[in-house]
């Protein structure tokens, strides 16, 4: 800036309009996969820590979005998104889940799975609603309720010796009269636990007879181990008639950063939601859209993901049983939790710390998914990862 150009005081002035600000997110602070990843390159470590791929996606997908730009798809699409991809979404859910959603006012297409994260509960939630949130949890879950001014409702899992579990009549003593929503997660990020059908059954039963919606992220839907089947709120018809279903092609084809998902809901959730959606995003990036909408028609690389991602947790957690952590299930996601409680007394923020200067593997501490932090003796690694990756990794834990 031209320094002759600036107003007199304007600094003083500025640095006063700051500390006069009122922030509305008061407790967040720089999240701990910044910080990890931040770490991990400083001290040259295996970076398991945040969850993205280290490998391409298919250039079949590069192929199919360089063409679309070439093609001329460079301006706004619709609003909801590309009808093309709307249409290829819905066809899939109905294939898979056996649930029909009209591609022209039941779908919309997002700047990624969080952008639709945020819009559901901000088209839902108003002051003073409540809203159950099963910890561990992603960490944008609370933030965005309370922008919507609600209040968070957090109900801890319990880890047991079958890994993390929903205590459903804790679920069900928490609801009160101001419960406004519900939100689920499955595939589950950090703890790689599943939804089963008695959990559906649990969730029918406490929202039965109620107002009370269901925020559904299901961003991991194709990466459900063992020949289990992914119970998506869509197979439901009792809980899809008052649900956001949430998903991500950024997970789903490798392709985190080009950040695009969908949400999925009845016509009347998704007139508030698109009210929202368009000033906030307005759309999403059209070359994309029609690249994905063309990709969708081979539906191989999402029914094959789950042998894809099986190997590679059945590779880690074969090497991660020679040393001494402890195991935790992992029957989907791309994520493995493991309890160091016989290798250090180390909080688990410490211990993650320790492990990426001193052992050279980043991992997460599970303790930041919960807003009052838990220590658990528990830190979750991203086995999201070239093969080689992983053994490089798996040689540096077996010297702990």
């Amino acid at each position: 800036m031209n320094r002759d150009l600036r107003i007199p005081g304007g600094d003083i002035a500025a640095d006063r309009a700051a500390k006069q600000l009122q922030s509305k997110l008061p407790k967040v602070g720089t999240t701990i996969f910044t910080v990890m990843s931040t770490l991990a390159s400083e001290k040259s470590a295996v970076n398991l820590g945040q969850g993205f791929p280290d490998f391409d996606c298919d250039p079949v997908l590069v192929d199919a979005v360089t063409d679309a730009m070439k093609n001329g798809f460079n301006q706004y699409p619709p609003m909801a998104g590309v009808p093309a991809l709307r249409q290829a979404i819905a066809a899939k859910i109905e294939k898979l889940y056996g649930h029909s959603y009209d591609p022209a006012t039941d779908i919309t297409v997002t700047a990624g799975a969080t952008q639709g994260l945020l819009t559901a509960i901000l088209c839902a939630v108003h002051t003073g609603d409540e809203v159950i949130v099963i910890e561990p949890a992603y960490d944008s879950y609370a933030p965005a309720i309370e922008l919507a001014g609600g209040k968070p409702v957090l109900v801890q899992m319990t880890l047991g010796a079958d890994g993390y579990a929903i205590p459903w009549d804790r679920i069900a003593a928490a609801v009160s009269p101001r419960t406004r929503m519900i939100m689920i997660n499955s595939p589950h990020n950090p703890t790689g636990s599943v939804l089963t059908l008695a959990d559906i059954e649990a969730l029918k039963d406490i929202v039965r007879g109620t107002g009370i919606l269901i925020l559904s992220d299901e961003v991991y839907e194709h990466m459900v181990f063992d020949g289990v089947r992914h119970e998506s709120i869509c197979r439901h018809p009792e809980l899809a008639a008052r649900a956001f279903v949430v998903s991500s092609f950024g997970k789903t084809y490798h392709v985190t950063g080009w950040k695009i998902g969908y949400v999925a809901a009845p016509a009347a959730l998704s007139a508030e939601f698109r009210k929202v959606h368009q000033y906030n995003v307005f759309t999403v990036n059209t070359p994309v859209q029609h690249g994905i909408a063309q990709y969708m028609q081979n539906p191989a690389p999402y029914l094959e993901l789950p042998a894809f991602y099986q190997h590679k947790r059945d590779l880690f957690r074969d090497g991660l049983k020679q040393t001494r952590f402890k195991l935790l299930p992992a029957d989907g996601t791309y994520f493995l939790c493991v309890d160091y409680s016989a290798i250090s007394s180390l909080s688990e923020a410490e211990f993650a710390i320790w492990l990426t200067s001193e052992i050279g593997v980043a991992a997460i501490p599970v303790s930041a998914f919960y807003q009052s932090p838990r220590e658990s003796g528990i830190v979750r690694f991203c086995f999201a990862k070239q093969d080689q990756t992983l053994q490089q990794a798996l040689q540096r834990l077996a010297k702990i």
